[in-house]
């Protein structure tokens, strides 16, 4: 995952007050795959956007006004990639550090001509807080984010109160937060946390899980757990 929690201020050896982050998720690295090279190569200077600390406009990245989707841990891109050419209407924004997976998902963009699609290689929550303008989201995808399963790392979860705010925030009204899990006790704490959070509605009723909705597309690995027996969770709710 691409996102950090704060945690109390600390004070440097200037005096300065500091923010010290938990992080939710880990930097992986392993070798590219030489379809990972030619993403990279050729297609995302085009696709990467710069790192920067100016706001976000879409509108000046994709050059027409359209119903913008930001997907937090996209993995290896597949499913992002299917999605975006399945809505050519909306422009998607996906977040990732996992490099290998950044250029995977550059090779699919650029071979498939799949264009309403941008990536940002930083810290999702900064990139929420700092450049992203308040009802400017459509819709927040949060797919099988690693669901930190021992009890000790739970603080590292993606879903909390404090994430919940600052996306109910950035999302317009009726806007969605779309999260998945394959792990229950991540969905039953994600259920836990959002059906408390203000300023939402389950879309499926209070207190139950949805549907997986058909624009969300069955990955290879869902498939296998589904023939093993294994769940898989979709919440969906509403900024209100």
């Amino acid at each position: 995952m691409t996102d950090t929690l704060p945690t109390p201020e600390s004070t440097s050896s200037a005096g300065e007050k500091v923010m010290r982050r938990i992080q939710t998720f880990m930097r992986r690295s392993s070798p590219f795959t030489a379809s990972q090279k030619q993403g990279m190569a050729e297609f995302a200077p085009t696709l990467l956007l710069p790192r920067s600390r100016e706001p976000f406009i879409a509108a000046n990245i994709f050059g027409r006004d359209a119903p913008l989707t930001v997907e937090v841990g996209f993995g290896m891109g597949y499913t992002l990639a299917e999605m975006a050419m399945a809505a050519p209407e909306r422009d998607f924004i996906g977040i990732e550090i996992h490099e290998p997976g950044i250029a995977q998902l550059c090779f699919e963009l650029g071979t498939q001509n799949i264009t309403n699609v941008r990536i940002l290689d930083e810290d999702a929550l900064e990139l929420l807080e700092l450049r992203f303008s308040d009802s400017s989201i459509d819709t927040f995808q949060l797919y099988f984010p690693d669901p930190w399963q021992k009890a000790r790392h739970y603080k590292r979860r993606f879903v909390n109160h404090a994430n919940a705010e600052l996306i109910r925030r950035k999302l317009k009204t009726g806007g969605i937060f779309h999260m998945a899990t394959d792990w229950q006790n991540y969905a039953e704490w994600m259920l836990e946390h959002m059906e408390t959070a203000p300023g939402y509605e389950n879309i499926a009723g209070k207190g139950n899980y949805h549907p997986r909705p058909d624009f969300r597309p069955l990955t290879k690995f869902e498939a296998r757990g589904h023939r093993a027996g294994h769940g898989v969770w979709d919440l969906m709710y509403r900024k209100i």
